[in-house]
């Protein structure tokens, strides 16, 4: 199994910055994506930022230019680097892990999430 636990979130005034990371831990070898995704308030999930083990990256267009997703294989670490925050950016923010399905074996893909932390920005 594979565990994600979320840090760094908090309140922060528009403008400022906040890491976001979330450690993986369990059957890691398993994984092949993580990434990140937010729940406003009141509204739907969405996809922040996505990166492959070989660190290809995804981002939503509302965050491109001022997020940046990286991952640190060694540590089993995924981290969102959020800048030039606004507060629409105010969100639940979740960790997800993705495991590929094995075919000859019949195990389906899977997504593990981790508990989200809370990102609040406003003045």
């Amino acid at each position: 199994q594979v565990q994600l636990v979320e840090s760094g979130g908090g309140l922060a005034q528009p403008g400022a910055s906040l890491t976001l990371s979330c450690a993986a831990s369990g059957s890691i070898r398993s994984i092949n994506a993580m990434g990140w995704y937010r729940q406003p308030p009141g509204k739907e999930r969405e996809l922040v930022a996505t990166i492959t083990r070989d660190y290809s990256t995804n981002y939503a267009d509302s965050v491109k230019g001022r997020f940046t997703i990286s991952r640190d294989n060694a540590k089993n670490t995924v981290y969102l680097q959020m800048n030039s925050l606004k507060p629409e950016d105010t969100a639940v923010y979740y960790c997800n892990a993705h495991r590929p399905g094995s075919g000859w074996s019949g195990v389906p893909d899977y997504d593990y999430w981790g508990q989200g932390t809370q990102v609040t920005v406003s003045s």
